[in-house]
């Protein structure tokens, strides 16, 4: 019995393709990352921080000393949030303000965790 050219085409074409889709599986990632600051857990963790610094400093500070006191806050994960800079301040700082629509400044934001305690 022989086997015709296009036969033998189809035959290399699943077995490449299924070579294909193992190297791709197997280089995506398959566990979460020891420093993956993307996860909710460690959102709420920079949350919290940012309230307490702005709690403390009673609502008067813009985002440059916000986000310097983030940084030098014995809380602050250094390890964790390694990437951590004035840009995912600014995205936080956005996040938290569409999330309350009451709030449009660090002084608001104040206020309303004042109201809250």
């Amino acid at each position: 019995m022989e086997i015709s050219t296009s036969t033998w085409m189809l035959v290399f074409f699943i077995l490449f393709l299924v070579m294909s889709i193992w190297k791709i599986w197997a280089f995506l990632p398959n566990k979460q990352l020891a420093d993956d600051d993307k996860t909710e857990d460690s959102e709420n963790e920079l949350k919290s921080l940012m309230l307490k610094v702005i709690r403390e400093n009673r609502g008067e500070i813009d985002e440059k000393e916000l986000f310097l006191q983030m940084s030098k806050d014995e809380n602050f994960n250094s390890e964790l949030f390694w990437r951590f800079n004035l840009n995912r301040l600014k995205q936080l700082l956005n996040v938290y303000y569409m999330q309350n629509p009451s709030t449009q400044n660090i002084k608001d934001i104040y206020l309303e965790q004042i109201q809250q305690i």
